[in-house]
């Protein structure tokens, strides 16, 4: 059987943890200049993926 491959690769999750963890801190920021709060987790989340989205990192499609 073959083996299983990575949908996000490792460096991608330790974006998304950073972001999450700006979020519990209550520094993280949304929108263009960081003007506004990140409310939710879920929000964080989505950020990390999109900056190691553009970083090049191993991350799926954004799905719409």
């Amino acid at each position: 059987m073959a083996k299983k491959r990575r949908k996000y690769s490792r460096s991608s999750g330790k974006e998304v943890e950073s972001e999450v963890r700006r979020y519990k801190k209550g520094t993280a920021k949304s929108g263009p200049g960081g003007k506004r709060k990140v409310k939710s987790r879920k929000q964080a989340v989505a950020i990390g993926l999109s900056k190691a989205r553009k970083k090049g990192k191993k991350v799926p499609k954004k799905k719409r």
